[in-house]
């Protein structure tokens, strides 16, 4: 799970971003508003953590045009401001929940995973065509046959099936896999498209991952087009 923490206090943001670290997740911040909305516009995180006073764009504003762009990542609201209208305004901004500093950690690792919950944490496959990914054992399906898929195969393949028929690009595929700061480069996802392509062939799956000209990959299903 990506998540992305908009923070201007460069403390408490390297501080959130080591304790989610330990907890197994990719954390990745942005020290102002700004620069936080155009990280959380590529649409590559699982939840946003986002502060409410902070340069060039609040919490509020930030919030507003993120779900004014249509992106339905949850985002968690931090501010110190506790009083009733600033969580109305928080929540009618597009906030899924909102915490007060100072808070405990326990309280705010709760928040995060019930809001991960709630996207579908408890999905176990995705399926798409006649064939099944199956997130606890990191396997393409397609019926008697399956596959395993290295780690990087099945973040690949599971933001694909996340996508459906979406196009997205080699950049995006790179920032939502690994990670906005990651030295990979475009070839790497053509190589894994290329790994994958093979072990969805293998198996005699109808999903065909068909390159976009100058735009990106996305997944089709044989015969429907």
């Amino acid at each position: 799970m990506k998540i992305l923490i908009i923070e201007d206090e460069k403390l408490l943001a390297d501080s959130l971003k080591t304790l989610l670290t330990k907890k197994g997740f990719e954390v990745e911040v942005a020290y102002d508003g700004e620069v936080g909305e155009e990280y959380a516009e590529l649409g590559i995180y699982d939840l946003l953590i986002l502060d409410v006073m902070m340069p060039k764009l609040d919490g509020y504003q930030v919030a507003r045009q993120v779900r004014a762009k249509r992106c339905s990542t949850p985002i968690l609201m931090l501010t110190a401001k506790s009083g009733l209208e600033d969580r109305i305004e928080g929540l009618n901004a597009g906030a899924d929940y909102y915490l007060t500093k100072p808070f405990d950690t326990r309280e705010l690792l709760a928040c995060i995973n019930a809001l991960l919950r709630r996207q579908g944490g408890q999905v176990d496959e995705l399926v798409y065509g006649n064939t099944a990914l199956d997130l606890a054992s990191c396997r393409l399906v397609c019926g008697s046959k399956s596959v395993q898929l290295s780690a990087r195969e099945f973040d690949v393949m599971r933001y694909l099936l996340q996508s459906r028929d979406q196009i997205l690009s080699k950049e995006v595929i790179l920032a939502k896999v690994w990670g906005y700061d990651s030295n990979a480069v475009e070839n790497h996802v053509e190589v894994y498209v290329g790994f994958l392509r093979k072990k969805l062939s293998s198996i005699g799956s109808n999903i065909r991952i068909e390159a976009v000209r100058r735009l990106g990959y996305r997944l089709e299903v044989e015969g429907t087009c």
